[in-house]
């Protein structure tokens, strides 16, 4: 990497640490892992983002076993004050931003917009992540996206590249185009000119996940931004697609993963004038994720069972010290932790009674869960209620640890001796748990979706629950096939294993760190994404992009050919 272009990195959430609960989840431990990556390699890159004075949620559990949610005001007094102000238009009035700096990462530093200040009336915008209405959100977005170059320029940062994670930034676009119009241009050339300075990652495959606006309201909070309705209709079509603008606005886009772009190509087919889509999976911060007694016993070659039970029982500890359940350490441990959405289909293990049953009674698996459900969606708090309902059941071999949040996301990828995976395909786009389990020798049994057709080779180190699909499953759903996999897995192969072979355990527990503590690494995406999207000039793309989807074609038809769409 010869060059190293200054890039601005836009994303509505980071999740650094526990110390700043800005995050709801993948999205957000994504971008903090991603500027922690860039500040390991020495790379100069901006994080911009918002402050959320009251987090995502506070999610605990009710005495009915359904899960609420709490708000409290967080204290960030810590972060530095820059002393500048930008100003957004929003709804006709002039909104003041402060721009507040975490400055943990010398050559990484992450500013943030707050307009929660006491003189303030504009506080509700940057009050809760993903909170509020479709009015609140657009807010949001003009803070973050219009805001956000805004406080680069005085700031008086230089930019070489605007990367958008996830469509909530693409307004950035809007007032780059507007910065250029102004200055001369016509919308045409300010459009193409643009298109030069963006690149764009799109995460999601859920259709809801791919947020829209109505053009009325964009014209009634301004975030037109000085454009016309054909121009932004031109950008994001009607209804405004903020990924569809993003796919529109950006020179080349990438999936999360290998699938993922494939997904992606798939969905988004009809768009046209698009960038080239190619795929770059994510990777995870190995310093913050993975154990160091797990690293030093790996990297000199020493028995990982010894620091892994360590870890084992500070799981244990910890679910004793926080929820009272008993769980045995000597006893297998399969954890799940993750955004409560139905297409991940965290429930799943529990749906034929009869072949689960027996195994927690014995104590022969133990089930650790955790994750929240957005505030609004009840659907997702049925699915915590039902968790807790087999806890209830099935006490001191099944628990839900409420309120999921980066520590007990570390303890879990840590403590567990499986980690389960098991969404609707093709729906996860990526997944970073089950990496961050990977790298600390927690065996992943999964389905193929996601990083997970790029990583864990079946019964070598992990299980995949794809190799053991029968054609007799045909007739039956999705949910059903995959649910006689799982259990079929589980007995047949995870828990003889587990057993009454230990050192073959070991042994896959090597093969899984072996497999995913360099491939799986933040720093490998990040050094892809300066190869791949910031140093590449258009001409290059276009020269080289035939080829590019050549070589990924080819490395798809090789290792999973049964995932072609």
């Amino acid at each position: 990497m010869q060059n190293k272009p200054n890039i601005a990195y836009f994303c509505m959430e980071y999740g650094l640490d526990e110390e700043l609960p800005i995050y709801s989840g993948g999205l957000g431990v994504l971008a903090g892992d991603y500027l922690k990556a860039a500040a390991d390699l020495d790379l100069p890159v901006i994080g911009l983002g918002i402050l959320w004075e009251q987090d995502y949620t506070q999610q605990y559990i009710g005495e009915d076993g359904r899960p609420y949610d709490t708000f409290p005001t967080f204290d960030f007094d810590f972060l530095t004050d820059t002393g500048i102000t930008v100003t957004v238009n929003i709804e006709g009035e002039e909104v003041d931003c402060k721009v507040r700096l975490v400055d943990k990462y010398d050559n990484a530093p992450l500013y943030l917009l707050d307009t929660n200040f006491p003189e303030s009336e504009h506080g509700w915008i940057t009050s809760k992540l993903y909170g509020g209405d479709d009015k609140d959100r657009l807010a949001q977005e003009m803070v973050l996206g219009i805001g956000g170059v805004r406080a680069l320029r005085k700031l008086d940062i230089d930019v070489d590249k605007y990367h958008f994670n996830e469509g909530h930034a693409v307004l950035a676009g809007v007032e780059l185009i507007r910065e250029k119009m102004e200055a001369g241009m016509s919308f045409d050339e300010a459009k193409e000119a643009t298109r030069e300075e963006i690149v764009f990652t799109t995460h999601t495959p859920v259709r809801a996940g791919n947020e829209i606006h109505e053009h009325r309201l964009l014209q009634h909070m301004k975030a037109y931004n000085s454009l016309n309705y054909k121009q932004m209709k031109e950008i994001g079509d009607n209804p405004f697609n903020m990924t569809v603008a993003g796919l529109r606005l950006s020179s080349i886009t990438n999936g999360v993963s290998d699938l993922h772009q494939e997904t992606t190509k798939e969905m988004w087919k009809d768009v046209d004038d698009k960038a080239p889509i190619i795929g770059i999976t994510n990777g995870v911060h190995a310093k913050t994720w993975q154990d160091e007694r797990i690293k030093n016993a790996y990297e000199a070659g020493e028995d990982l069972w010894q620091p892994h039970y360590e870890l084992k029982q500070e799981l244990v500890d910890y679910v004793k010290e926080v929820d009272g359940a008993n769980l045995n350490p000597d006893s297998l441990i399969i954890g799940f932790a993750r955004r409560t959405a139905p297409y991940k289909r965290s429930e799943l293990i529990f749906r034929d009674a009869d072949a689960i049953d027996p195994l927690l009674r014995e104590g022969k698996i133990q089930l650790v869960f955790s994750g929240k459900a957005h505030p609004n969606d009840d659907t997702g708090k049925d699915i915590v209620q039902n968790l807790v309902q087999m806890e209830q059941k099935y006490t001191d071999s099944v628990v839900f640890l409420e309120n999921y949040d980066m520590d007990i996301a570390r303890k879990m990828v840590r403590g567990s001796d499986v980690w389960l995976n098991n969404p609707r395909r093709p729906l996860e786009a990526s997944g970073t748990s089950g990496m961050k389990a990977a790298m600390n020798g927690v065996l992943n049994l999964s389905v193929v979706d996601g990083w997970l057709a790029e990583g864990p080779e079946h019964g070598v180190s992990g299980w995949l629950i794809d190799e053991v699909l029968h054609e007799e499953y045909n007739h039956l759903s999705e949910d059903e096939q995959d649910l006689r996999a799982l259990h079929q897995i589980i007995y047949d192969e995870v828990i003889p294993t587990y057993y009454e072979n230990h050192e073959e355990w070991k042994k896959m527990m090597q093969a899984s760190i072996d497999m995913s503590h360099e491939q799986f690494s933040a720093q490998r995406m990040v050094k892809e994404y300066y190869d791949r999207l910031y140093n590449i000039t258009s001409k290059e793309r276009d020269k080289d992009f035939e080829a590019i989807e050549v070589i990924t074609e080819s490395i798809e038809e090789v290792h999973f050919p049964q995932h072609e769409m």
